[in-house]
């Protein structure tokens, strides 16, 4: 699976945000446990110097130890804090809170303090120092102090519990900063594709310096790329167009010819059909021609409003010398996003196959609809069953003229409306029975882009 350049850079980030927290919690715990053994170590050098300050007034009465060392703990059987003297004879003098246990001394003795770990009363974890001291009698004294290991734990989850919280809002703010980070660096790229998506929404180009340096390149060759695909589709539009008129000449030559003929009594129907579909596909080939790529690459805008008056007053006239109505509602102000040749190619057809059809009348109507211009073009004719409509509209289908009679003008209006992302739906109009062709296509800005 690829990932997006965000999610890239937002999991790298989160990803060195964890490590960089989860190393430094480790470091820090590492460092409070090594702090809080040190304190705990200090605390129980204390209270050995204690022990052996309290033993060097009471060498006589070692028993008189227990009433010097007041701590509450050293009463306490099993309280986890514990002292004990052993003399030069063997006769060993233990706090209360040893009951009846005596601590382990080291086997190797001497007269610097020793801390080690060993078993307590019960098989407790303690602490412990031990230190041989002669006194000024001349007695030697083995004095221990030992504390259980469980309070030093215990201090060491305190001091790492009080710390979490610090740890966890440092990862939230390093995610937030992620964020943050992500959002600043992928924003001109994000500008960029904005601008690139809607790039036809105003009539300025991409702008090189609007972006950083590491992107204007980017932009600029995007622009020129933007500026050679125009010229490309402008000069691929001219050529059709120029084709388009170059074979019109020969066409109505023969035309004019096969009418000559038939007026001189000689059979042209079937020349005659044969070079109207000849008509009729090459004009559908030259605008499919004409409109590929067209809405993607140079988003051309129509006044709509403005190309349906110049279409009705042509078809009205038709209808009026066939006895016919043709009517036509549609609001001022009605811009669309297509080419005005496509967008009269379109309507042109439909309008033909609708006078062409109706047995009286007409109907034209357009509308503005969000973001979309609703075109509906309907007339009391036969219309055309829904089997057909579907083949109508199926891409590259065409309609049987011997049944509907509508030749490929449909096929033609669905091809350009394609190309520009409108759409043409087929359906029985309600008003007048017969066909409905409802064309939706993009509204315009009001404004031309080129």
């Amino acid at each position: 699976m690829m990932f997006s350049l965000r999610e890239r850079a937002l999991l790298g980030g989160v990803l060195s945000g964890a490590v960089s927290v989860g190393v430094s919690t480790l470091a820090v715990f590492s460092y409070i446990n090594a702090r809080v053994s040190d304190q705990f170590d200090t605390a129980l050098r204390d209270r050995h110097t204690q022990l052996v300050v309290g033993l060097s007034v009471t060498t006589e009465n070692p028993d008189a130890l227990r009433d010097l060392m007041f701590d509450p703990a050293y009463s306490t059987p099993y309280s986890g804090r514990y002292w004990q003297v052993t003399g030069s004879d063997g006769e060993t003098y233990t706090s209360s809170s040893l009951f009846d246990e005596t601590l382990a001394e080291p086997e190797a003795a001497s007269e610097e303090p020793a801390l080690w770990n060993t078993a307590g009363p019960d098989g407790e974890a303690v602490r412990s120092i031990y230190q041989e001291i002669s006194y000024e009698d001349g007695t030697v004294w083995g004095v221990s102090v030992a504390e259980s290991r469980a309070q030093l734990f215990e201090e060491r989850r305190a001091a790492q519990r009080s710390l979490l919280p610090a740890f966890a809002l440092l990862g939230l703010i390093g995610v937030a900063g992620s964020l943050l980070l992500v959002s600043v660096i992928m924003g001109p790229l994000q500008k960029l594709r904005n601008d690139v998506a809607h790039r036809w929404d105003t009539d300025e180009g991409l702008k090189p310096e609007d972006y950083p340096e590491e992107v204007s390149p980017l932009v600029e060759e995007l622009k020129q790329l933007s500026r050679r695909n125009r010229d490309i589709v402008a000069g691929s539009r001219r050529q059709s167009a120029d084709l388009a008129h170059a074979l019109k000449t020969p066409t109505a030559i023969l035309r004019n010819e096969l009418i000559n003929i038939s007026e001189s009594g000689s059979e042209t129907e079937i020349a005659e059909e044969a070079l109207d579909r000849i008509d009729a596909q090459l004009s559908r080939s030259l605008a499919r021609m004409r409109a590929m790529n067209t809405a993607e690459l140079s988003h051309l805008q129509t006044d709509l409003s403005n190309s349906i008056d110049r279409l009705a007053r042509l078809f009205s006239s038709m209808a009026e010398r066939e006895g016919k109505t043709f009517e036509v509602t549609r609001p001022s102000g009605l811009w669309v996003r297509m080419d005005p040749q496509d967008i009269e190619e379109v309507l042109g057809n439909l309008m033909d196959n609708a006078l062409k059809w109706c047995q009286s009348t007409v109907r034209v109507s357009a509308k503005s609809k969000s973001k979309t211009i609703e075109i509906c073009i309907e007339d009391d004719g036969p219309g055309i069953t829904e089997e057909d409509r579907r083949e109508a509209l199926r891409s590259g289908g065409r309609l049987d003229t011997s049944v509907t009679g509508s030749g490929l003008g449909l096929a033609i209006a669905v091809d350009l409306l394609n190309a520009y992302g409108a759409k043409l739906d087929l359906g029985r109009s309600k008003k007048l029975g017969g066909l409905e062709c409802r064309v939706i296509v993009y509204s315009g800005s009001g404004k031309a882009v080129f």
